[in-house]
């Protein structure tokens, strides 16, 4: 089967893009098409940052991201060889919050439909008031005011945050509000979240299948319990966080393919997040 087939209509290029090699799919749903009727040449847009020594993790986590050097060089027999060891904890750079991260009975990440993960999204710009205040918390009245420039989030569409937050990754003391590290850090946590009672709005008044945003969490800093988590997960929706160039989408008319990597029982992985914007 091939992996990308082009089929020239006219002056058109439909682009057919047949998931059946990527790592985000179920057993029951190792092969899907997207559909890319809409898009022309699509122009892609990446959306997560690379992992490296600046990869942000969350403070009290006692691992970072690390690259071993395994093999690195021209060999006895006069070839290029270099092959490398990953270590990373599940949560941290821009990564994907499978729903068992926050619910006994949630999805992992081998166990996420594809449809979940691709797919149509909105980008609704709280920017102007979060960067006014760190504590902020996303509610429905920001996306009733979103909605009523825009119209309605369609039906299972992702919600994508901009903050405005992304500007200052990968600063530790800007993004988490902090310039302390480890366990003391966590009291000390500023920056903005979604308002519990909105992700459960979102879930159950606007069914919403993914939800996104460019801060470290979808809860706020100083939340303890972690309830919006909770709201969306309990309906199986996962989260995206740590998620680059926001900016550079437009408010909706976007086509967004999210594929972590596929941790089996995994509550977590990091991930490669891509958008388009339909012409």
């Amino acid at each position: 089967m091939k992996f990308f087939e082009f089929v020239p209509v006219g002056r058109k290029l439909f682009f057919i893009l047949t998931l059946s090699i990527l790592g985000a799919c179920t057993q029951g749903e190792s092969v899907s098409t997207i559909p890319t009727e809409p898009f022309a040449n699509p122009q892609w847009i990446d959306l997560s940052y690379a992992f490296d020594s600046t990869t942000l993790y969350w403070p009290n986590n006692p691992d970072g991201f690390q690259h071993r050097v395994d093999a690195e060089g021209v060999t006895d027999l006069g070839y290029y060889y270099s092959s490398y060891t990953i270590l990373t904890p599940e949560h941290g750079g821009t990564h994907l919050d499978a729903p068992i991260h926050f619910y006994e009975k949630g999805e992992t990440v081998d166990e996420l439909s594809l449809s979940k993960l691709t797919g149509e999204a909105v980008v609704i710009d709280v920017s102007a008031l979060a960067l006014e205040d760190r504590d902020y918390l996303i509610d429905t009245v920001a996306i009733l005011s979103w909605e009523a420039e825009h119209g309605q989030i369609p039906e299972q569409a992702m919600a994508l945050f901009r903050t405005g937050y992304g500007k200052f990754y990968p600063d530790w003391r800007a993004y988490f509000g902090t310039a302390k590290t480890g366990a003391e850090a966590i009291p000390e946590l500023h920056f903005l979240g979604i308002q519990p009672e909105t992700a459960a709005w979102l879930a159950q008044s606007r069914h919403v299948k993914a939800v996104g945003l460019d801060t470290p969490s979808l809860d706020y800093g100083q939340s303890k319990d972690f309830a919006a988590h909770q709201a969306l997960m309990e309906n199986q929706i996962p989260g995206f966080e740590n998620v680059d160039n926001l900016d550079l989408l437009s408010a909706k008319g976007i086509y967004v393919i999210a594929l972590p990597m596929k941790i089996k029982g995994g509550s977590g992985s990091p991930l490669r997040i891509i958008a388009t914007i339909k012409e």
